[in-house]
């Protein structure tokens, strides 16, 4: 949360100036209080295991949050109870009419599919255009983030020579960007995929702005310049072992899979995984929470519409 200082206070500026959010008395008179809403898209076939990953996150905050699971209605999950999707999800058909402050899109297996070929895509396509109007700020993640890119600017995905999958350093970009505020210069996260979009393309559209790459897993973070869209290829979200059962299950299956990149203590599969993204993940998503939905959404969910076209870039 922020420091509520008179706005002529002498370090109210310099900490302005270090990318500290400061909110002047003025301001804090003014602001209104609801608890956000958030709705979480979830993609993974590992349903239950990605929601926790999702909450923990999402609730290191001092914000009171609601929670809104929504699932597709196209695609039949073979991996999470019927009952437990009855009993805590939504469909986009039952929440369409309904805003929120800020939306979660995870990510999902399905790279190896054109996005056309995916059996919910024009039900995703329904949801990331109501997201458009109807969501003050959209976080996508790995292949949502691609399949947003690409629905939304035209920018394709390319196929990996093999699997991406490790722990990678990040540089970032726009170090006064909200969203690396407690950053620091650099830092790491998850990647497992198997398709990328590339830098260049991203550069080259004047509505997006790069936030983040990796020297060996390329983009990592981007975002529109209105703050709308948020686009993460990589997995801040993802626990220790998270990706050591993807590696064993790719194993079992027969696929011989290469050991995920900095990830095995001497790349010792038997090892106890590193665990070395935490803090920033956390950080990230409540400074997403703050400072891209809390700070800028307004108070009246139906006043979402409306606010989209006047907000600054």
């Amino acid at each position: 949360m922020p420091i509520k200082i008179p706005a002529d206070l002498p370090a109210c500026a310099d900490l302005e100036n270090e990318n500290i959010f400061v909110m002047t008395e003025d301001r804090a008179v003014a602001q209104d209080i609801r608890p956000l809403e958030i709705a979480i898209v979830n993609l993974m076939p590992t349903k239950i295991a990605t929601e926790t990953q999702m909450l923990r996150l999402l609730s290191n905050s001092p914000l009171q949050v609601n929670i809104t699971l929504l699932r597709t209605e196209a695609h039949e999950s073979k991996n999470t109870p019927a009952q437990h999707l009855e009993r805590f999800y939504k469909t986009f058909s039952e929440i369409r009419h309904g805003s929120f402050d800020g939306m979660i899109v995870t990510g999902a297996p399905v790279e190896h599919l054109p996005f056309e070929d995916v059996d919910y895509w024009h039900e995703l396509l329904d949801i990331m255009n109501y997201a458009s109007s109807h969501v003050y700020s959209t976080l996508y993640i790995c292949w949502a983030a691609q399949a947003a890119l690409y629905h939304f600017y035209g920018i394709p995905k390319f196929n990996l020579p093999s699997k991406l999958s490790g722990i990678f350093n990040h540089d970032i970009l726009h170090p006064g960007c909200r969203l690396f505020r407690g950053f620091d210069d650099t830092f790491t996260a998850p990647h497992s995929r198997n398709t990328e979009v590339r830098a260049q393309n991203i550069l080259d559209e004047p509505r997006l702005r790069l936030l983040a790459q990796s020297d060996e897993a390329g983009v990592t973070l981007a975002e529109s310049k209105d703050h709308s869209q948020v686009f993460m290829t990589g997995h801040l979200e993802y626990d220790r072992g998270t990706l050591d059962a993807e590696y064993r299950r790719d194993v079992d299956r027969g696929l011989n899979p290469e050991v995920p990149q900095h990830y095995y203590p001497n790349d010792d599969s038997a090892a106890l995984p590193h665990m070395n993204w935490r803090a920033h993940a956390h950080l990230f998503y409540c400074n997403w929470l703050n400072y891209y939905v809390y700070q800028e959404t307004p108070f009246s969910l139906t006043a979402i519409a409306q606010n989209r076209e006047s907000r600054s870039l």
